[in-house]
């Protein structure tokens, strides 16, 4: 992780859920490098705790790191009042917590949509109820929500991930026009393909099938999404709310 950069988010707090690794380790990195004070979540602490030892050997502000189940709400409230105890306010919500069950519809489990849905869309919309109460007495915060280009487009084998993707794109919208007139700003990012642990996984042949799909020609990296998100949370974007980016080298265009 090389040093702190411009210092854009000098003096704020964030929240990323899911930090330990992929795009949430990617975003937590470049948002320590931007100057945030962090406060990172996943369910397992030991590789968190590596996510922290790289910001701190960085130069940057030790993280908070807790373990947490986004989909207990009570846990969820619990995080919440911790965080502002500790920090005293919170400034950004990276909503990065997800998982995948994927398989066909009509073999797909009751207890593999849920465990998608509860995840992803509950998960987000608990921690962004907690936080905006938060951001609304503050009048001012940003909440970035991780959705997926699956949530616009559909995928088959990803009934579940994709209805809460497109649920989570939903829920940005409408919670954005509750919240603009407090100054909370509220934004989803769809990525595409990234390269992760899940692309390099794939063989040669489901590779080639999917880069035809991508005008640019190559998968994006955690990197790209991270920028995005660091966008968001900056005072560049001051004037953008219920809005999602595609970040997928054109692979989808709305």
């Amino acid at each position: 992780m090389p040093s702190k950069t411009s210092g854009r988010l000098e003096g704020q707090v964030a929240i990323v859920t899911g930090a330990s690794r992929g795009i949430g380790r990617e975003i937590a990195l470049l948002l320590a490098r931007e100057g945030a004070r962090l406060v990172l979540t996943s369910r397992n602490l030991g590789p968190l705790q590596a996510v922290a030892g790289e910001i701190g050997e960085a130069g940057g502000a030790p993280p908070i790191c807790l373990a947490l189940d986004v989909k207990n709400a009570e846990k969820v409230q619990e995080f919440a009042d911790k965080t502002l105890d500790n920090c005293k306010r919170v400034d950004i919500l990276v909503n990065n917590a997800g998982v995948t069950r994927d398989g066909l519809f009509v073999r797909m489990t009751e207890a593999d949509w849920d465990e998608v849905l509860d995840t992803n869309l509950k998960g987000a919309f608990l921690c962004m109820r907690a936080v905006s109460k938060i951001m609304m007495r503050q009048r001012a915060g940003r909440i970035i929500n991780i959705a997926s280009v699956i949530g616009l487009t559909g995928n088959a084998g990803q009934a579940n991930y994709a209805a809460s993707k497109a649920g989570l794109i939903a829920l940005t919208k409408s919670v954005a026009r509750e919240l603009g007139s407090r100054n909370v700003l509220v934004n989803a990012i769809a990525p595409g393909f990234i390269e992760t642990e899940m692309t390099q996984s794939l063989g040669s042949d489901a590779r080639n099938n999917i880069l035809r799909t991508i005008p640019v020609g190559f998968f994006g990296k955690p990197a790209d999404v991270a920028q995005a998100v660091l966008f968001l949370a900056s005072e560049e974007s001051n004037f953008i709310t219920g809005q999602v980016i595609t970040v997928d080298g054109g692979m989808v265009m709305i």
